[in-house]
C-alpha cells in the first residue's frame, strides 16, 4: 500500500518552518483553511511578476497569455473531479458563493408552495442559509435528514423524506465538524427517483478523497481552493452543463453577456454567463497549481493516509480521560478531522478556553460552532474543539495535541 512521504511534503510547506509561543507550529485547522505549499505560492508571483493582464478582454500579449492560464486552471478543475465538461465548471469565489449561485438562480426560480428542498442535520451554514432564505421567498419548505448519536445520517427514514415533492437535495459529501463520509448513493438515487436535482457540498471531500462526478451521479458539486492547498478567494461550481444553460445569471456585468442596449441584454455562453467582472485570475492560477500538487501525491495515498493517522488519532483521543470523541469511530468512515470536548467531573471545559491552552503550546486548532449551529444542539453542546489534518500532519503533530489536552485538564482542574 501506498501512502505519502510526510516528512518530503513539510519541506513544501513555508509556514510549517516558523515557530509559535516558542513551540513548533502544530497546524491542525486545515478544515477551516489548508498551508500552501511553495509551488503553489510560486505560481501565483511568476503569474503577477511575468504575464498579469486583462482575462478575455485584452488582446496583446499578457491578456492573452493570463486567459490562457485562467482557462487552463478550468480544465484542470474538471478533470480532477471528471467533470461531464468543462463547459460546466464555473469559477466562484468559494463553497458558499457556489450554493447561494444554485439557491438563486435555480431554487428561487423553480420552486413553489408545496415544493420541497433537503437537506441534512449536519450541513454547514452555506448550505442551510442559503437553503432558508430561498425556501422562504419561493413558499417551499425546507425538511432534514436527522444525524445519528454516532454521527451518520440517519437514512431510515428516507423514503418518507424524499418524496414527489421534493425539487433539491443538499447534502455534505464529507461533514467538516464529524469528518464523516456519508454514503451519497442511496440519497441520489432516491432524489433522482422522483426527479429531483441533488447538490453535493464537496468542500472537505474534494481535497481528501478522490471525487467523481459522474460517478457519484449528482447534479451540483460546489468546492473551494482554500481547503485544498489552494489559494483564498477561488472555488468552483462544477454542473450538468444542460443545468446552468437553463439557469439564469446569479451576477450582472462584464463579460458575462453577449450584447448589452439600453433596451435590454442578452447572456454569454456557459460557463462565462456565471462570471461576471474582473476574475480572481491568480488565485484561478494557485488552485490550479494546488490541483496539479495533490494529483501528484494522488488522492488515494492522501486518503490511505489519512485512513492511518486517523486511526492513531481516534485511539489517541478515546484514551484520554475526560474526552468526548464526536463522530464515527471507525476510521474509514471518516476523514481526519475530530471534534472533541473535555470534560471535567461532568462539566464542560469551554472550548474556546481549552483552544487558549493549546495556542500556547504552539498546537492550533478550531473552537467554536463550525458553522453549524444546529449540529450544536444535535449533541447538546455550545461549541466543541476541532482538530484536523491534512498532507502534512504526523502522528507526532497528535502527540502534541494530546500533550496539550493534559495541560488543559490540568490547568482547569477542579
Amino acid at each position: 500500500m501506498t501512502t505519502l512521504d510526510v516528512a518530503r511534503i513539510r519541506k513544501d510547506f513555508p509556514i510549517l518552518e516558523r515557530d509559535v509561543h516558542g513551540h513548533r507550529l502544530v497546524y491542525l485547522d486545515s478544515a477551516a483553511t489548508s498551508q500552501k505549499p511553495r509551488p503553489v505560492i510560486d505560481a501565483m508571483t511568476d503569474y503577477y511578476e511575468r504575464y498579469h493582464g486583462g482575462v478575455h478582454r485584452s488582446v496583446h500579449t499578457l491578456g492573452e497569455e493570463a486567459t490562457a492560464a485562467f482557462e487552463l486552471a478550468r480544465q484542470k478543475i474538471a478533470r480532477f473531479v471528471n467533470a461531464p465538461d468543462v463547459s460546466g465548471v464555473v469559477f466562484t469565489r468559494g463553497t458558499t458563493e457556489g450554493t447561494n449561485l444554485i439557491a438563486y438562480s435555480w431554487v428561487r426560480r423553480r420552486l413553489g408552495p408545496g415544493d420541497e428542498v433537503l437537506s441534512t442535520e449536519m450541513e454547514h451554514h452555506s448550505k442551510i442559509v442559503p437553503s432558508q432564505m430561498a425556501t422562504k421567498d419561493s413558499g417551499a419548505t425546507l425538511r432534514y435528514v436527522p444525524v445519528t448519536d454516532s454521527g451518520e445520517l440517519d437514512l431510515s427514514r428516507l423514503d418518507e423524506l424524499v418524496t414527489n415533492r421534493t425539487k433539491l437535495v443538499c447534502v455534505t459529501g464529507m461533514s467538516n465538524v464529524l469528518g464523516t463520509i456519508p454514503d451519497l448513493k442511496p440519497i441520489v438515487d432516491a432524489a433522482h427517483t422522483v426527479g429531483a436535482i441533488v447538490l453535493v457540498d464537496g468542500a472537505q471531500l474534494v481535497p481528501h478523497l478522490a471525487t467523481d462526478f459522474q460517478a457519484i451521479g449528482c447534479d451540483f458539486l460546489v468546492f473551494s481552493s482554500h481547503k485544498m492547498l489552494g489559494p483564498t478567494g477561488v472555488g468552483a461550481l462544477v454542473a450538468r452543463p444542460e443545468l446552468l444553460e437553463e439557469m439564469d445569471p446569479f451576477l450582472g456585468g462584464g463579460e458575462m453577456i453577449r450584447d448589452v442596449s439600453l433596451e435590454g441584454s442578452t447572456w454569454n455562453d456557459i460557463p462565462w454567463k456565471f462570471e461576471a467582472g474582473t476574475m480572481m485570475t491568480a488565485e484561478a492560477v494557485g488552485f490550479g497549481a494546488a490541483i496539479d500538487y495533490l494529483a501528484e501525491l494522488g488522492m488515494d495515498n492522501v486518503h490511505q493516509s489519512e485512513v492511518q493517522l486517523s486511526r492513531y488519532a481516534i485511539k489517541a483521543l478515546t484514551d484520554v480521560e475526560g474526552v468526548v470523541l464526536y463522530g464515527p469511530h471507525d476510521p474509514e468512515r471518516r476523514c481526519s478531522t475530530f471534534s472533541f470536548n473535555i470534560f471535567d467531573s461532568g462539566e464542560l471545559i469551554h472550548p474556546h478556553d481549552v483552544a487558549t491552552i493549546f495556542d500556547g503550546e504552539g498546537v492550533a486548532v478550531r473552537a467554536g460552532h463550525h458553522c453549524a449551529k444546529p449540529l450544536m444542539a444535535r449533541y447538546d453542546v455550545p461549541a466543541t474543539n476541532r482538530a484536523s489534518c491534512y498532507v502534512y500532519n504526523t502522528e507526532g503533530d497528535i502527540d502534541a495535541l494530546v500533550e496539550s489536552i493534559d495541560k488543559a485538564r490540568v490547568f482547569f482542574s477542579r
